[in-house]
């Protein structure tokens, strides 16, 4: 169940579920990953989410062997911890941070989904985050078409903000014009309030190779992020090859 991640700013994680039904079509990493190795043959399988039931038992075996070696734990990397509307996949993933914070273990949360308040009785030194590519809905539809609104995300996130805890924002991978023309500078304002933001570029889609003028876009994009963080005293990450060197 717990394994050290490749994912540049991880270190640990967890996948409790297999398949996600926020469908992402950016295209989605995990879903390509999954069907490559024969975990699920199509889209269609791959949102009817399987929960692993024996999760709790498994970290019980694996938390004494790993704690020592742990500095936080991700959940998730390849599905999502609370995927909008399925409540035993909630619950188990609230059991599963418990568990974990009972160690002492750092978790760092990330969903397209619903963010639950109880969790601001946690462990204090937990990360709660969203993934925001966008603040229209449309797009939101179109790309992440089982996914929470956009604005119920960032009003769970600010809620946990507001109880003290600590948060951030996934602004990856965002799409380039040809996908949808917005502004970056509203949304980064619109999550002005986060402790943290991770920006980074959409990957596997021709459609972002179509755009002749992506690489000069991406890097204005993410010197518009590293400035507004550093004005805005936000701890900033820019994923790899984001930055093209010309």
């Amino acid at each position: 169940m717990l394994y050290q991640t490749g994912v540049e700013y991880g270190d640990y994680t967890m996948n409790h579920v297999l398949g996600c039904s926020h469908g992402c079509k950016y295209p989605c990493y995990a879903f390509l990953l999954k069907r490559r190795f024969g975990q699920v043959k199509t889209y269609e399988e791959w949102c009817r989410p399987l929960l692993v039931s024996n999760t709790l038992s498994l970290l019980d075996k694996e938390i004494p062997k790993l704690k020592d070696k742990i500095i936080s734990v991700q959940l998730c990397f390849t599905t999502d911890p609370f995927m909008y509307g399925y409540s035993e996949i909630k619950n188990m993933s609230l059991a599963a941070i418990r568990r974990l914070n009972a160690d002492h273990i750092k978790c760092c949360i990330l969903t397209k989904g619903i963010l639950p308040i109880e969790m601001k009785e946690l462990y204090a030194e937990n990360e709660y985050g969203i993934t925001l590519v966008s603040l229209d809905e449309k797009y939101r539809q179109q790309i992440e078409p089982g996914a929470a609104l956009c604005k119920d995300r960032i009003a769970a996130l600010k809620a946990m903000h507001d109880a003290g805890c600590k948060t951030w924002v996934s602004i990856e991978p965002y799409p380039t014009p040809n996908l949808i023309t917005q502004s970056l500078k509203e949304i980064l304002n619109a999550v002005k309030f986060v402790d943290k933001i991770i920006f980074g570029r959409t990957n596997y889609s021709k459609m972002i190779s179509a755009y002749k003028d992506n690489k000069h876009f991406y890097n204005d994009s993410a010197e518009e992020v590293i400035n507004f963080c550093v004005n805005n005293g936000i701890q900033y990450h820019i994923k790899e090859k984001t930055i093209s060197v010309e």
